[in-house]
């Protein structure tokens, strides 16, 4: 995913000196008037309920992004160094590479299930599954990995 450009012709309504409102937030999050949703398609919701007592066995937790590099023969993988808290690193493999390059998401903070059983791929290990949000636009499927603010700490428990 191609980071949000500067418009370069766009003139400065904000007093000289002060951060640009877009500055702010690093292009982090777009405002919802700014993107056409209406050609945006979006699977349906699940009909069966999962009971509270199985869904809270899910482990939901920040993790910084240490490394991230293609794993060879694979045009599909993305092997994830993982800090999450517990001073070990933990390795997640995702099929997102044709969504993401690995070096624009070294450093990003990201939701991940950490206690998933694991699960080898391209004979490694993948120990839990880093969360995305997923539809079709125009016909064509879009991929963003869950990214949260920074200041949120490796470890940091979901509920």
């Amino acid at each position: 995913m191609k980071p949000l450009e500067k418009d370069a012709n766009s003139e400065n309504p904000e007093a000289e000196g002060e951060p640009k409102k877009e500055e702010t937030n690093n292009y982090f999050f777009t405002p919802n008037s700014s993107i056409d949703f209406s050609k945006v398609e979006i699977e349906p919701l699940f009909k069966d309920y999962v009971d509270f007592e199985t869904f809270s066995k899910s482990d939901f937790r920040a993790v910084k992004v240490k490394a991230c590099e293609a794993v060879p023969k694979s045009k599909k993988l993305l092997k994830f160094t993982l800090d999450d808290g517990t001073g070990t690193d933990r390795i997640i493999l995702s099929g997102i590479h044709a969504y993401y390059e690995p070096e624009e998401l070294i450093g990003k903070t990201l939701i991940a299930i950490v206690n998933l059983p694991p699960r080898p791929m391209m004979g490694i290990d993948s120990c839990g599954m880093v969360l995305s949000a997923v539809h079709r636009e125009n016909g064509e499927e879009r991929l963003n990995l869950l990214m949260v603010d920074n200041h949120i700490p490796a470890g940091a428990k979901l509920y």
